[in-house]
């Protein structure tokens, strides 16, 4: 399974010298993007296995252990169809 298939996540381990900020807003494009039917927290811990042995210290590996830690919900927020006069 392609969990990056726009490759936000892998391009991100090629930019020399990107922040932890960078990082962060990349990781949210991407979680953004994730379809909908697809289990979040695997995908993220699938990524980290991919990249974090090769790439340690890189500030993507700490933002995805971060979103490892976060335990996404599957579930999604509906948007209430009222409107607030």
């Amino acid at each position: 399974m392609d969990y990056d298939p726009k490759k936000l996540i892998s391009e991100s381990f090629k930019i020399n010298g990107i922040s932890d900020v960078e990082c962060r807003s990349i990781f949210f494009g991407w979680v953004l993007d994730v379809d909908s039917r697809l289990d979040i927290n695997l995908a993220i811990k699938t990524l980290h296995e991919k990249y974090s042995l090769s790439n340690p210290t890189h500030p993507m590996t700490r933002v995805l252990l971060e979103g490892l830690s976060g335990g996404y919900s599957a579930k999604r927020r509906k948007r209430d169809k009222r409107t607030h006069t």
